[in-house]
């Protein structure tokens, strides 16, 4: 990018917190820090007894905990989450865990408009963005909205280690996916493009090192850094057809949400390559100058023993060209036109999970 073109970089208010043990030493300063006195905590039942062990932490500024969040957050979720917190009196709330648990928090927020502290275990990056999101009757609808935006993030390599090393890969590959389609959003900037670049790079040597070690908190550490600049780059830039593809087949098929990103990354990435070329380029870097980033992605996610195909995930062959047909039918951003045959190219090489076709003109720009 030269600096003859125009850009612009909006910043978001947020204080974060990043060492070994922090989820319980630093969440009851950060709320006492916030002037909060009774704060329900909120997790999924995978991450409950972490999220009890923050609860305690808190001690007298816990008031309830509720283990109720679940993926691509259901609109009745939400419903029984705020009125949960108005029970109890709260006047905060604590996430505890992945982006379904954050992204119950950022529905009681959007609802209520009391401040949210979050306390990643996975990488999802929810944590960074103003970014929200509902299923109702099929579909699933984001929206951006500040008062969503946790106010404090406790960032605790430790509490990853508990972290499965299959979604361990999936929630990083996920990261990576926020990142990359930052680099060709419309409203990239310098800024951007350097978290990006260091958010892939951090991330894809963390990943490789936790499938030999899932115990290495150094790895563990990194890989939360990662997940820190790559949500921020989503939490400022528009999505684009990979986002949107992943919330279709999320909210209305059902998929698994990390996995999903993990699949579709690499054929999303190499239909918009040739319109793309700025991107591919600090993507090259980052990957330590291959010739083909959606492969090596690809590549990347069989090594680590991620799942490859839609198929896999639990997508019927005649569910494609609906997916594919909705995900088409609403306008939004992207840097190649979308269209519903394009859509459906992208769906049918994710379902069948081979390697992604290299397309013409896609090859990194050298610098």
């Amino acid at each position: 990018m030269t600096f003859q073109e125009e850009f612009t970089y909006e910043t978001r208010p947020v204080r974060v917190v990043f060492r070994p043990g922090a989820a319980v030493t630093a969440t009851p300063d950060e709320a006492a820090r916030l002037g909060l006195r009774r704060m329900l905590v909120v997790c999924g039942s995978r991450g409950e007894s972490v999220a009890r062990t923050v609860a305690d932490a808190l001690g007298d500024r816990c008031a309830g905990l509720h283990p109720e969040a679940r993926m691509h957050v259901p609109v009745e979720d939400a419903d029984r989450a705020v009125a949960a917190v108005r029970a109890a009196g709260a006047d905060g709330c604590v996430a505890v865990g992945g982006g379904s648990a954050i992204g119950l928090g950022k529905a009681i927020a959007l609802r209520t408009g009391l401040p949210l502290i979050a306390v990643p275990s996975t990488y999802s990056g929810s944590e960074m963005t103003p970014v929200w999101g509902l299923t109702e009757h099929g579909a699933k609808r984001t929206g951006r909205d500040p008062v969503v935006q946790p106010r404090s993030v406790v960032y605790d390599p430790r509490l990853t280690l508990s972290l499965p090393l299959s979604l361990t890969v999936t929630s990083g590959i996920n990261a990576l996916a926020h990142a990359v389609e930052a680099l060709y959003a419309p409203d990239v900037s310098p800024l951007v493009s350097v978290m990006a670049e260091e958010g892939v790079r951090a991330m894809t040597e963390a990943l490789p090192r936790l499938a030999a070690d899932p115990e290495d908190l150094d790895a563990r550490g990194r890989a939360l850094y990662a997940a820190w600049l790559c949500g921020a780059c989503l939490g400022t830039t528009t999505m684009g057809l990979h986002h949107k593809l992943c919330h279709v087949l999320g909210g209305t098929y059902g998929l698994p949400h990390a996995e999903t990103h993990t699949v579709v990354l690499p054929h999303a990435l190499a239909h918009n390559a040739p319109a793309a070329p700025q991107a591919l380029t600090v993507l090259s870097r980052a990957l330590g100058g291959t010739d083909d980033v959606p492969r090596a992605l690809w590549e990347l996610a069989g090594r680590l023993g991620a799942p490859r195909s839609l198929a896999e995930l639990g997508l019927a062959e005649a569910d494609v060209a609906p997916a594919a047909a909705r995900a088409a039918g609403e306008p939004y951003a992207n840097p190649r036109e979308v269209t519903a045959e394009g859509v459906r190219g992208v769906l049918l090489a994710a379902y069948e999970g081979g390697p992604p076709e290299h397309a013409e003109g896609s090859t990194p720009q050298r610098s």
